[in-house]
């Protein structure tokens, strides 16, 4: 256990925790808030090719669903379904787990700030900055003089669920009514599309429930990601709408 808190302080932990501190020390009036939107910015251009692949996957999925259903209603037996969907996927060049991809790419940073934010505040814990990183001595939790990010902010909460329904929203959106283009379409329940509508209600409620009480950091951390992701997100629904 303790090899696993290691390894995760210094591959996540510490180098957040000092870049975040070294952007401090260099822009202007030492805003923690605006570190903090800098640091989020460049972590998102950093991760931006994989993730915009991600999503193009995803968005490639969403355009084939109809197919996709079509197959899993004509081939019954499991083996052979499983078989005929993965040659599916294959012959178009989609990856069906693409949409847990950012998740995965999201949960270690965050889990990350979580900890900065927890414990990285406090005065003391500056001492596990890289060495060449300056010790400002103790950090302004202040955001433009007015929001205390150390401490939960109601506000910032709503915001976060907001940014995030609206990046779901992005997310989900249909080019096209399957059932229009295909007329013949079985009128049984997409299940998969009642869930994924569910979850643009869902993950807001979610978010907010978990910003409520954590620093209000975290939430702005969020709220800037989900709308770097908003951006992305229509970039890739404009350029599905060209083709």
């Amino acid at each position: 256990m303790d090899f696993i808190i290691t390894i995760f302080n210094e591959t996540l932990y510490r180098p957040l925790f000092s870049l975040l501190v070294w952007v401090y020390n260099v822009i202007p009036g030492q805003d923690l808030g605006v570190a903090i939107i800098v640091v989020t910015v460049f972590l998102r251009v950093v991760l931006y090719p994989l993730s915009h692949k991600a999503l193009k996957s995803q968005r490639a999925l969403q355009e084939l669903q109809p197919k996709i259903k079509e197959i899993q209603q004509k081939v019954k037996n499991k083996q052979e379904k499983a078989k005929v969907l993965m040659e599916f996927y294959k012959k178009n060049k989609v990856n069906p787990f693409s949409g847990c991809l950012p998740l995965l790419i999201q949960l270690p940073i965050l889990i990350g700030l979580y900890r900065v934010f927890l414990t990285g505040l406090n005065p003391e814990s500056l001492e596990v900055l890289y060495p060449f990183i300056q010790n400002p001595g103790e950090l302004n939790h202040m955001f433009l003089g007015m929001i205390n990010l150390a401490q939960p902010n109601h506000i910032f909460a709503v915001l976060a669920g907001l940014s995030q329904f609206l990046q779901s929203k992005a997310t989900y959106q249909q080019k096209s009514n399957p059932e229009k283009s295909n007329p013949g379409a079985s009128s049984t329940p997409d299940f998969s599309k009642i869930m994924s509508q569910q979850m643009i209600y869902m993950m807001p409620l979610v978010m907010i429930f978990i910003t409520w009480s954590l620093p209000a950091g975290l939430a702005l951390y969020w709220i800037v990601t989900m709308i770097f992701s908003l951006g992305q997100q229509l970039v890739v629904n404009k350029s599905w709408k060209v083709l």
